[in-house]
């Protein structure tokens, strides 16, 4: 009996980015387990891919390409060939362009999976050439990350193996224990150190049972509590004010504006105890090292955007950057070279782009946005809107339309897949190769193919490659050009220029399945010790000049298209939307600051 060990990479959409191992016996995957060598996986995996080869060889699988048979959303499908299904897509594509034009189609995509190639950005190329109507991508982290961009610009922070060194640990809107648990031991052996661990969240969660303090907030009211501690920090003399002079920005602007937000404010907003917003702002100042993990929920409201501007003025203010273990941390995906553009071509995108919010699919597609043209044809990757997207009920109207040519690709008959006109059968982690970015840790990994795609399975690169011939693409300057290899498209996804990629080939990080970036140890990293902010001026922003001047710069690898149309000028200051305003008309009504 043929048995191998092949090491890959889990492809979801979340921050620990763990290495697997896959047991493969004479071909087929038996097990899948964590890499025990890897230093933040540590050989454990968790529940939704500790049995992840059930996945794969699910019965439910869906595993050549289906065409309806049936009314919509009744699952009626019959099996055709790869064949008839692209000249199909092709035909109607063509169709659809001639009688309404390119907008008329819209592909629809997040992260079904996470991996560079094969992930979020996967298609963009096919759609920006073909001048589609392109998707704002801002399901998750959009507003929070043009908010942290404007105060501290696209640092990684804070290594999360750095908070071993931390002394006071602030968990802000971040379940650790459920969403993040790889990180948990690294808090733990803080703990055991004598750090002191806040938790700040609205519901008692299984990490907020295990805090030294859990600070329940009233959903929305974040920003208040944030400008409450900067207002008791200021008031009491507790700034480290040869930081700030130095490598702050605006920090008389930020304390008249703090000035207003007393704790008596905060307490009528948050629900907070006055003594607990001081209680918190005293020891967050005068505990070196600080530090505050903010997760991808503090957004979730109107005044999300505002609520990251606030809480990332916090380390500045108190020099906290200047600690091993202290600062902020967000995504440190900041930290991987990723060449977006390489991978979504925006330059092919027409001058004119209509631009669809993906919270607005229901919308777009029952009529009630004014399309014209109205969207036609929908193509589902990486994707599950019915899951996903608000307004249900419209999302369902408008996936019944009958002049709407819809093609899913997907592992199964999902709630989306079930209204599609065709449906693409779609390879798992396992059965293609990728390489992955983490949100959550600093290691590049690499996800090898540990099996031959069952059925008729292909990866996202291979449906696209495929699309694209269909669609009469054949230019072979055109890249990632649909005639390279993934190999090759991998090799050109990432800047290997980069000095935090200095020592490391990709070779190496295909054998061992991952390498840590080339930045210190986190025993040693402190990357704002002495400012070097990636901002305009150099230094933390407290008083925004990209807000100043309306220029935003919307993460390109979220967005799918290349800044914002509609920025202007909003205030360069944090300040506090209440959880009951609309976010439409809310003062900082920038699209990118609360869109989500």
């Amino acid at each position: 009996m043929a048995r191998t060990t092949v090491i890959g990479a889990c492809p979801h959409d979340c921050p620990d980015t763990c290495s697997i191992l896959t047991t493969v016996e004479d071909g087929k995957a038996v097990a899948v387990r964590g890499n025990p060598d890897h230093p933040f996986t540590r050989g454990r995996l968790c529940v939704k891919v500790n049995n992840y080869e059930e996945r794969v060889y699910s019965d439910k699988r869906v595993l050549y390409p289906l065409k309806r048979v049936g009314p919509k959303g009744t699952r009626q499908f019959q099996r055709i060939s790869w064949e008839e299904a692209l000249a199909t897509i092709a035909s109607r594509w063509t169709s659809v362009i001639a009688e309404h034009g390119a907008q008329a189609i819209l592909p629809y995509s997040y992260l079904g999976t996470q991996g560079i190639i094969n992930g979020l950005n996967v298609g963009d190329p096919l759609f920006n050439k073909l001048g589609a109507t392109v998707l704002e991508r801002t399901f998750c982290d959009s507003g929070s990350c043009t908010a942290y961009m404007m105060t501290i610009g696209h640092t990684p922070g804070v290594d999360p193996e750095s908070f071993v060194h931390s002394k006071y640990i602030i968990l802000w809107a971040c379940n650790t224990l459920s969403t993040n648990s790889h990180h948990w031991p690294f808090i733990e052996q803080a703990k055991k150190a004598g750090a002191k661990l806040v938790v700040i969240d609205p519901v008692r969660t299984r990490t907020a049972r295990l805090a030294d303090w859990h600070i329940p907030i009233r959903p929305g009211t974040d920003a208040a509590l944030a400008l409450a501690m900067i207002h008791v920090i200021i008031k009491e003399n507790l700034v480290d004010r040869d930081y700030v002079d130095k490598y702050t920005v605006g920090y008389d602007e930020l304390a008249e504006r703090a000035s207003s937000y007393t704790p008596e404010f905060a307490s009528q907003e948050t629900g907070i105890p006055v003594d607990d917003i001081v209680k918190l702002a005293r020891e967050y100042a005068t505990t070196p090292p600080a530090v505050v993990r903010i997760g991808v929920a503090v957004e979730r409201h109107a005044g999300g955007g505002q609520t990251v501007r606030a809480i990332a003025c916090l380390p500045g203010l108190i020099g906290a950057w200047k600690h091993v273990g202290g600062g902020l941390l967000q995504l440190p995906i900041w930290a991987f070279p990723v060449r977006w553009d390489v991978l979504m071509r925006p330059d092919l995108q027409p001058e004119k782009m209509r631009v669809l919010n993906s919270w607005r699919l229901g919308a777009a597609l029952t009529g009630e946005l004014g399309f014209d043209p109205p969207i036609k044809a929908l193509f589902v990757y990486n994707a599950n809107p019915m899951a996903m997207v608000t307004e249900q009920g419209k999302l369902e109207k408008g996936l019944e339309r009958e002049d709407l040519f819809t093609v899913v690709s997907e592992h199964f008959l999902t709630d989306t897949a079930k209204y599609a006109d065709i449906v693409l059968p779609a390879t798992t982690q396992l059965e293609q190769k990728d390489i992955m970015f983490s949100w959550g840790h600093l290691y590049l990994s690499y996800n090898n193919q540990a099996i031959a795609p069952l059925g008729e399975a292909v990866s996202n690169t291979e449906l696209f490659r495929r699309l694209a011939r269909a669609m009469g693409i054949t230019d072979p300057s055109f890249f990632p050009s649909f005639f390279r290899s993934d190999d090759e498209i991998i090799g050109a996804s990432l800047d290997w220029s980069s000095p935090v990629l200095a020592g490391i080939t990709l070779d190496d990080v295909r054998a061992k399945g991952y390498a840590r970036l080339n930045m210190p140890a986190p025993a040693d990293w402190a990357p704002h010790r002495e400012g070097n902010f990636p901002t305009a001026s150099g230094k933390c922003e407290f008083s925004s000049t990209i807000a100043a001047g309306g220029n935003f710069v919307v993460p390109l690898f979220r967005q799918g298209y290349n800044g914002d149309q509609d920025a202007a000028p909003v205030d360069p200051l944090p300040h506090y939307i209440p959880p009951n305003e609309n976010p439409r008309t809310a003062p900082c009504s920038q699209r990118a600051i609360r869109s989500a």
